[in-house]
């Protein structure tokens, strides 16, 4: 009797997985191979208006971005002029993300969609999941972190190298914005006067 009702709950809600080297699974993901084929191929032969979406959306997030982070009402009007003259740049950069990542992103979209909420196959195939390094950019840690530091003895050295590396990094992307903010004063206080 448990037998049945265990049979019924599993066909009536549930999906049942299917091994990731059946037939189903394989057709599957060669479908999604050619969706991700066609959408490289659509954005090549899109590319204006790829770039005009691009432009369209740099024009709004550069905007809201300078409302939104720069307080003094004088400093927005030329901000916003650096901005646009960097749009040519952003123009060259965005249309090279844009080919090289959101065909994949589409496809990963689409596929999650027609999968009803499951996850997705090229998500089964991985097995482990890797979890994200935290870095602090004090010395002292957390005491949670601390514990599980001293049960799983030590970070292994990549890790340690690769810490140190993003704390450099952000020391480096701190100075960057406060040369660039300082140039941007001297610049707007030129033209002012």
């Amino acid at each position: 009797m448990p037998d049945s009702q265990s049979q019924s709950s599993s066909t009536q809600g549930e999906t049942q997985r299917l091994p990731l080297n059946s037939p189903a699974n394989q057709e599957e993901l060669r479908l999604m191979q050619d969706t991700h084929l066609l959408l490289e191929n659509l954005a090549t032969r899109e590319k204006a208006t790829v770039t005009a979406i691009l432009d369209s959306l740099y024009k709004v997030g550069s905007v809201r971005l300078i409302n939104k982070k720069v307080s003094v009402q004088a400093l927005r009007g030329p901000l916003k002029g650096i901005a646009h003259l960097s749009k040519p740049l952003f123009r060259i950069f965005a249309w090279r993300w844009f080919r090289r990542n959101c065909p994949e992103l589409i496809t990963n979209w689409l596929y999650q969609q027609v999968r009803f909420g499951d996850r997705s196959l090229l998500i089964e195939a991985v097995e482990e999941e890797v979890a994200p390094i935290e870095v602090l950019p004090s010395p002292e840690l957390p005491p949670a972190i601390a514990e599980r530091l001293e049960d799983s003895a030590s970070l292994s050295p990549i890790i340690e190298r690769q810490a140190k590396e993003i704390l450099a990094l952000r020391g480096r992307i701190t100075l960057l914005s406060i040369a660039v903010l300082a140039l941007t004063l001297v610049v707007c206080f030129n033209v002012l006067i």
